[in-house]
């Protein structure tokens, strides 16, 4: 071992112990290792940079804009709608659907997201079907885990051996290269979990934490609004069609429009109701009405309105919070309403929202809410659309915010132009499948496309990058360059070599992926791709053999963070809302990366030859 050598490794251990302890943050230390390996002499400052103009790292961040698209646009939350209605409170079936879904959808954007967007689904659905939220939360972050190993742009780990094998003048691996090995796992995944879910959630359900805020759920019940919601859809021969609200006079018939959604269901435009708002046949009107059911049959029949129906949740707000909320508001003491009644303060023409419970002190106030006088210190419950409700927070005058719920945390900004996420992401797909384009430049194209349709706004965009992320990636691509200099990278692959190249191939594999599963226990399975891409080469080289199979184990290796809940974010985010501990994780998780590793050394030699 060369004194060059030696510091690098002792570089390499300190950056580890720092990782292992959690101090400094992971991206402070990756700053520190670029600033202390140029000291050494070893590497220049430029190649210490390189990593910011690296095509990896800029396609990395590509892809978690084109992932904000698809979650400000509902598209990922539509596939938690709609595994809560299909799979109601059938667990295998639910269990299944949700690794599957999750799967997929990890494998076109960031993991972490996927599980962030999927917890509170899960907590929903187990609130409603009594299914402790432990025994779905830690098959949710096995799926998300097991995503990476679907597609090429899928997890950073893919990435950077991808780009490895570009360092070495290597084609590189295609978008699907990874799918044959990852829907075996995915299935292996979903078989073991419904077997090992027995094992998890004995704390019984554990409440949403995630706020303290009151919910939508809760106001319902609280100002007893749900025996007069309605939802009314304007059929072709109604006679309503054309005409302008102003003409219609419902509130004279004792109907409260709310709000109209108009459109296909995917590109659903919620629009907020004015005087001057024209019908048109299709049109599906939130309504309150303080009528008896006699009464509404009478006024439907006569407007041809086809009544639909609350939905799942039992309330049309709950299922529409996604466009519309509520808050709760009281007068200020300036403010010039009061006095007035509630028809006579037209609050919807000066803020866009509606009034719809009144509570004089802590009385809830049942018949004849309209005619109401308002006085100080009276709290009104207030419908609108979210952006509405958001304004609240800061344009003072006559109301004064006093809750805003939770729910205001899952409201979609850009929900109708999901049709235009999905097809930039077909677009995107298609140039990195076909190859008419290099991947960068194709998830470049992406991300302007998403500005240029709004589906993400500049802001966003630069709130849904995980700086952290890339600033670790760059900060550790140096050692790659540190230890094949000073010779580490070939001590280690003919260190691997002697202890195990007489009993095969495949033994190899299994160290190698046994070794890289094993490191990313305690550092960052990115960072651990940095550092075992170019060992696995060197491996390969030894044995005279093809470096595919051993760069995709190293690859599939970096994703089998299933161990304990600090191996990867997904796992961090489900120790909570799961009620697990360190040793849930290892009890289940180890197992099933034994299997990763068994399905791995049989299909990696057999789908990528060892020898070309």
């Amino acid at each position: 071992m060369t004194a060059d050598l030696g510091i690098v490794l002792a570089l390499l251990a300190a950056s580890v112990a720092m990782f292992v302890i959690g101090r400094p943050r992971m991206d402070a230390v990756a700053l520190i290792v670029i600033v202390a390996l140029p000291l050494t002499g070893i590497i220049t400052m430029n190649e210490a940079l390189a990593g910011f103009s690296d095509s990896s790292v800029v396609l990395i961040g590509a892809l978690f804009v084109i992932g904000e698209g698809l979650v400000r646009t509902g598209v990922a939350r539509r596939l938690g709608d709609w595994l809560s209605a299909t799979a109601a409170s059938n667990e295998i079936k639910l269990l299944s659907l949700l690794m599957i879904a999750a799967a997929g959808l990890g494998a076109l954007m960031s993991s972490t997201a996927v599980v962030a967007i999927f917890i509170p689904v899960v907590l929903r659905i187990c609130g409603n079907s009594g299914i402790a939220p432990g025994r779905l939360m830690m098959p949710l972050s096995v799926a998300a885990l097991i995503s990476g190993m679907l597609t090429l742009v899928a997890t950073a780990p893919n990435l950077v051996v991808n780009a490895e094998l570009a360092r070495h003048g290597l084609p590189g691996f295609g978008f699907f290269a990874f799918t044959p090995f990852g829907l075996p796992v995915l299935v292996a995944g979903v078989l073991y979990m419904i077997v090992a879910r027995r094992f998890l959630g004995r704390g019984g359900a554990v409440a949403d934490t995630a706020s303290a805020r009151p919910s939508l759920r809760a106001w319902i019940e609280e100002y007893r609004l749900g025996a007069h919601a309605y939802r009314g859809q304007v059929r072709p021969d109604s006679p309503l069609i054309g005409k302008r609200l102003s003409e219609i006079a419902l509130r004279a018939n004792g109907i409260n429009l709310l709000a109209i959604e108009r459109g296909p269901r995917l590109s659903m435009r919620t629009i907020r109701p004015s005087a001057e708002t024209e019908l048109q046949a299709g049109d599906i009107l939130f309504v309150d009405a303080v009528l008896g059911e006699a009464e509404v049959r009478t006024l439907t029949e006569r407007f041809r309105l086809t009544v639909l129906p609350l939905g799942t949740e039992g309330s049309y707000l709950t299922d529409a919070q996604h466009s519309i909320g509520m808050a709760e508001v009281m007068l200020s003491p300036q403010s010039s309403l009061i006095g007035k009644t509630v028809r006579e303060a037209r609050l919807r023409r000066e803020s866009g929202l509606t009034v719809i419970g009144l509570k004089h002190g802590r009385t809830v106030v049942e018949d004849d809410l309209l005619e109401q006088k308002l006085r100080l210190g009276d709290t009104l419950l207030v419908v609108g659309l979210w952006s509405d409700i958001r304004r609240l927070r800061t344009d003072g005058g006559d109301l004064v915010a006093l809750n805003i719920p939770a729910e205001l945390d899952e409201a979609l900004p850009a929900a109708h132009r999901a049709p235009r996420a999905l097809a930039v992401l077909a677009l995107v797909v298609a140039m990195m499948v076909s190859g008419v384009v290099p991947n960068v430049q194709a998830a470049l194209i992406g991300c302007l496309l998403m500005g240029l349709l709004k589906c993400v706004d500049m802001a966003s965009a630069y709130r849904s990058i995980s700086w952290q992320s890339l600033i670790l990636i760059v900060g550790m691509m140096p050692f790659s360059v540190a230890l094949q200099r000073t010779g580490g990278v070939d001590l280690a692959a003919d260190a691997m070599v002697a202890m195990v190249g007489q009993a095969g191939p495949r033994v190899v594999m299994a160290m190698l992926f046994a070794i890289t599963a094993i490191l990313g226990l305690f550092i960052s399975n990115t960072a651990t791709a940095v550092l075992m891409a170019p060992v696995a080469l060197a491996v390969a080289a030894d044995l005279g053999a093809s470096p595919y199979p051993f760069a995709m184990t190293v690859a599939l290796a970096a994703s089998t963070a299933f161990m304990t809940p600090i191996s990867s974010p997904v796992n961090t985010l489900v120790v909570g809302p799961g009620n697990y501990g360190f040793g849930d994780f290892v009890k289940i998780g180890s197992p099933f990366a034994v299997i990763v590793l068994l399905i791995s050394v049989v299909l990696v030699p057999w789908l990528l030859p060892l020898h070309p």
